[in-house]
């Protein structure tokens, strides 16, 4: 197994976590054996939505035994507020009893969701609330959200492909001191052909690598407005070795203009968020 001796952290924990996008969906056992190698590789930070499917249970069951170690990122994915508490109810008996971070996902109907899970918060239930969105047409309306000041946490993509919260949100996210999770930091889903980039030993060296993968979770993580970076896998294996890029050792700009080098021979990642 790999290992990260001492794995960096930020205001989220561990600067390395798991999605759970298009991964073990209802299968428990699959999701016990990612969910085991990436507590054993020293991620604390998971991500679920009731988008994903039955990920958040299998999640959830996965926890189960060590929950007081680990930071829950879910989401309300609901177009009504009655929809959403009973989301919201439903995690609660999968996470024992609380969310520590619970964001609304891309956004949908966010005004109507706020002030229930503002009251949530204030009785203990939520740590933090975020917002999310995967497409840099709704990053206008996720700085608006952000300057109501009533979230602590955004969601947002980030790679060598997806630049464009570069130009407002990651700034203003660092002015309002609100933590940042990338979702896509290896280039989104039906990218194979992006993750898959074979690197030869000059350009593993000159990076300080092992792999593309860990590579790309690197550029992401050398930006120091981002506090934690989510892959989603199912594969332990791949867990761990994602969890390597987290040891705190930084690119330096040479590097990661290297990199952006390399994925532009690519094209524009793709997926729902």
């Amino acid at each position: 197994m790999l290992r990260v001796e001492v794995m960096e952290e930020r205001r989220l924990g561990p600067v390395v976590g798991l999605g759970t996008w298009q991964t073990f969906d209802g299968d428990h056992m699959l999701a016990r054996r990612v969910v085991d190698a990436a507590l054993g590789a020293g991620m604390r930070v998971f991500d679920s939505s009731p988008m994903y499917g039955q990920a958040e249970r299998s999640l959830g069951a996965a926890l189960a035994e060590r929950r007081s170690e680990c930071t829950v990122a879910t989401k309300i994915w609901a177009p009504s507020v009655d929809e959403g508490r009973r989301q919201f109810d439903q995690q609660l008996s999968f996470f024992g009893g609380r969310v520590d971070v619970e964001q609304i996902h891309n956004l949908v109907a966010w005004r109507e969701h706020l002030p229930w899970l503002l009251a949530e918060q204030d009785a203990g239930r939520i740590e933090r609330l975020g917002v999310t969105h995967y497409t840099e047409s709704a990053f206008g309306e996720l700085c608006e959200a952000l300057r109501t000041g009533s979230f602590q946490v955004v969601q947002l993509p980030y790679n060598p492909w997806e630049r464009a919260c570069e130009r407002e949100l990651l700034p203003l996210a660092a002015e309002l001191g609100v933590a940042v999770i990338v979702m896509r930091p290896v280039g989104g889903s039906g990218g194979d052909h992006r993750r898959r980039l074979e690197l030869d030993d000059a350009t593993r060296e000159a990076l300080g690598v092992s792999t593309w993968g860990e590579a790309l979770l690197r550029w992401a993580l050398a930006d120091e407005r981002v506090d934690v970076v989510i892959p989603a896998t199912t594969r332990p294996a791949r867990a761990e070795e994602n969890a390597r890029a987290g040891d705190g050792t930084t690119l330096t700009s040479e590097q990661r203009t290297l990199v952006e080098q390399l994925a532009s021979s690519t094209g524009r990642p793709s997926g729902s968020g």
